[in-house]
């Protein structure tokens, strides 16, 4: 197990890889499989672009399902250090060892390594992962002296949103031009109806008036939301009525309350979703 600071990665996070037995359910929008499947033949890196709730993480868990690699997924935020993701000494009874993490685990086992916000890691971390995102495809370990070459198998991928970092924090060029890059956006109501009913097995009616109100609300820019409703809202919101909860209650506290804190947005939203529920 690693030894983490408090305020770092989450032990679901970082102890056990990903490797599911169930088939992670997603639905190909356009030629991504394709791209990451080439990409990780030709051990490239590849950056996922694209606003919340889109379905970057759950591609990222189908490809690896996919292409049978463990899986560390690792949520960055501004107190991620390189240190949290390569490993550090601990003392152990009488002994100080070393323990290797995520990043150095992901590195050694061949696994695919998904960085989620990668724009939000402080500065150490993005240079950490460099020797990893070109040909030398090593690893230093600052602390021990030593420079480890990544498994054949091995895999980088990152994400962030564009749009929510935009004047806030930005991945540099000569960072984003280590990647390949797909980007990702609402699916179509028709793929995101089936979403719902596959993830959910809400009734496709109740669906399909899910996904207009979140196209409803996406097309309302002079709201000035930070963010609009995502499909991961969609799918709260489709489990809450399939599990009995009254369809505009669920609405309201799973797509509407979590975009917004202005109460007159508020209510105008629920009265919208009202209408159309």
């Amino acid at each position: 197990m690693n030894t983490l600071t408090q305020n770092s990665l989450t032990k679901s996070q970082t102890d056990m890889p990903f490797l599911g037995d169930d088939i992670p359910f997603y639905r190909p929008i356009a030629k991504e499989v394709d791209v990451f499947v080439q990409a990780y033949k030709c051990k490239i890196p590849i950056l996922l672009k694209g606003p919340t709730g889109t379905g970057k993480t759950r591609f990222v868990e189908y490809m690896a399902h996919q292409l049978n690699r463990p899986l560390f997924t690792i949520s960055c935020h501004e107190e991620t250090s390189s240190t949290d993701l390569i490993g550090r000494f601990i003392i152990k009874g009488a002994e100080t060892v070393w323990l290797d993490g995520p990043l150095t685990r992901a590195v050694k086992q061949g696994a695919i390594l998904y960085m989620d916000e990668i724009a939000e890691a402080r500065p150490d971390v993005i240079v950490a992962i460099h020797s990893l995102t070109d040909h030398r495809k090593e690893l230093y370990l600052d602390k021990l002296g030593e420079t480890i070459k990544a498994d054949k198998d091995f895999m980088l991928v990152a994400s962030f949103n564009p749009g929510y970092q935009k004047g806030f924090k930005e991945l540099k060029p000569s960072t984003r031009q280590r990647f390949v890059a797909l980007s990702f956006n609402y699916p179509s109501p028709k793929d995101e109806a089936e979403i719902l009913v596959n993830e959910t097995d809400l009734e496709m009616s109740v669906a399909k008036k899910l996904v207009n109100i979140a196209n409803k609300i996406r097309n309302l820019t002079e709201l000035g939301l930070t963010e609009t409703v995502s499909t991961r809202l969609l799918v709260d919101a489709a489990k809450l009525i399939h599990s009995g909860l009254p369809k505009r209650l669920a609405v309201r506290v799973a797509v509407v309350e979590p975009l917004t804190d202005d109460l007159e947005i508020t209510e105008s939203l629920a009265d919208l979703c009202d209408l159309m529920i």
